[in-house]
């Protein structure tokens, strides 16, 4: 890899602190706009999404999916069919060897791509006047951009650092498979990695203060909990958590709930509640970047912090915690600091996923956001029994909810809880792009037998019974 030394004049043109999906994305985008730029790796090369988030954690799942599906075969007449883990190091082992080709591929091979990209790996970044301090010495440049992500917050539970709690870099680094887990925390990683584990064999308990999806729909949250349950993952939502402790069989999770108390015991826990942004030691406080309540850096819509000249993109912000966002807004982030653009960042038509299964997708504003920025709302919402695909694969298990505004009949946002609706979810945040009306989406040719006619369906919804209408009618 290159260095700093390759560049003889030591003038850079932007600093740019983490070598991540934004780092990458925001080096990759000023070095092609011809400036020269001093990226600072912070951890691994490549960041949070293939080192330990987005790679690992969705070839596991797929993994478990494989072992659910054929369990599920069974739905269809004359069908059966069993798949069981034979070897979990090996499982590991392959996920592994995954993450180590997509980091050197994607990330560490790229550097020699871009002459403009000098690597700097010297250990922990410090803000200055005019640049950084990084083992040792100085580098300099009028702009910096900080891309330093994330790590798994660990509540403040009391007791909960004496049984030595995973996460979900840790838990997908386990040389044996435990019996039992407890995840604490129902948000999209807490949900897809219990289901996981659940899958493979664990026998798993997923808690929450609040409810399972706290950011999605109360209907969405209602349906997967019920899918989820189905598949044996003990549900329980509401709690206050009051301890932890080890026993004999591992740890027990101490909650209450309306008053009363109750002990949820297993041989791990696992922490899924929430991410804190990675800002110690880099000294944004003496240089006067303001943060939020979880140490994000506030960034304004161009994506530049409270200190002139030093931007933020990615999990370090208060912006979406996606990987696609982080690129997305590192891009922006990079061509401000050194094209003299003037670009905001814009996430109306974002779309976001969930990959349990039902997998879970949105885009747009919910129901709740809606009637809070002051739109009269009107919804539709099809279960997914409704939907021909969902009847032909003998899998109903979901819904689509859809919002829009009552007095112009536009699409506002809508939420989808389906086997396929990752894929679904892109048509609905194009449909919202293009400012599209639920009429007009409703009266869009749609292939018949496909996740995404759901849609359509959806849409007429609003002014009919779509149980009436024949195939294809509509």
């Amino acid at each position: 890899m290159k260095d700093c030394c390759s560049n003889e004049s030591g003038a850079y043109d932007l600093i740019v602190v983490g070598a991540g999906s934004a780092g990458f994305s925001a080096s990759i985008t000023a070095a092609e706009a011809g400036k020269r730029v001093a990226l600072i790796g912070h951890g691994t090369i490549g960041g949070t999404c293939v080192n330990v988030g987005c790679v690992p954690s969705k070839t596991m799942i797929r993994a478990a999916e494989a072992v659910h599906g054929a369990k599920a075969a069974a739905r269809f007449p004359g069908l059966s069919g069993s798949v069981q883990v034979d070897d979990w190091a090996a499982l590991i082992a392959g996920k592994d060897d995954l993450v180590a080709t997509l980091r050197q591929k994607k990330y560490a091979d790229l550097l020699q791509a871009y002459e403009g990209i000098d690597y700097i790996d010297e250990g922990p970044a410090t803000l200055v006047d005019g640049g950084i301090e990084v083992g040792g010495r100085r580098i300099t440049a009028p702009r910096t951009l900080i891309a330093t992500g994330s790590r798994s917050l660990l509540p403040a539970i009391r007791g909960i650092e004496d049984v030595e709690p995973l996460d979900s870099t840790s838990l997908l680094e386990l040389e044996t498979l435990p019996k039992s887990l407890i995840f604490i925390g129902a948000g999209y990683i807490g949900a897809e990695l219990a289901q996981m584990m659940s899958r493979i064999g664990v026998k798993v308990t997923l808690v929450a203060r609040s409810r399972l999806l706290p950011g999605a729909e109360p209907e969405v949250s209602e349906a997967l909990g019920e899918a989820l349950q189905a598949e044996g993952v003990t549900l329980l939502t509401g709690l206050q958590y009051d301890s932890v402790s080890a026993s004999d069989d591992g740890a027990t999770l101490r909650a209450s709930q309306e008053g009363i108390t109750q002990d949820v015991t297993a041989e791990r826990i696992v922490v899924t509640a929430g991410r804190q942004a990675n800002t110690e030691g880099l000294g944004i406080k003496a240089a006067g970047v303001q943060t939020d309540s979880r140490g994000g850096i506030v960034v304004g819509p161009d994506m530049q912090t409270s200190r002139p000249g030093t931007f933020a993109a990615g999990d370090v912000t208060d912006r979406d915690q996606f990987v696609y966002m982080a690129a997305y807004g590192a891009k922006i982030a990079a061509r401000n600091a050194v094209a003299d653009s003037i670009e905001h960042y814009d996430n109306t038509a974002m779309p976001w996923v969930v990959f349990t299964d039902p997998q879970v997708a949105g885009v747009g504003l919910s129901e709740q956001q809606a009637r809070d920025a002051g739109h009269e709302v009107k919804t539709s919402v099809l279960p997914l029994d409704q939907v021909p695909r969902a009847q032909a694969a003998r899998d109903t298990r979901g819904l689509i909810k859809l919002v829009a505004d009552r007095g112009t009949d536009r699409l506002l946002g809508g939420q989808i809880v389906a086997p396929e609706g990752s894929d679904t979810i892109q048509t609905l945040a194009m449909a919202l792009k293009a400012g599209m009306t639920t009429k007009a989406l409703g009266e869009t040719i749609f292939p018949y037998l496909t996740t995404v006619e759901g849609l359509k369906l959806a849409a007429q919804t609003f002014d009919k019974d779509v149980a009436m209408l024949s195939c294809c009618a509509g």
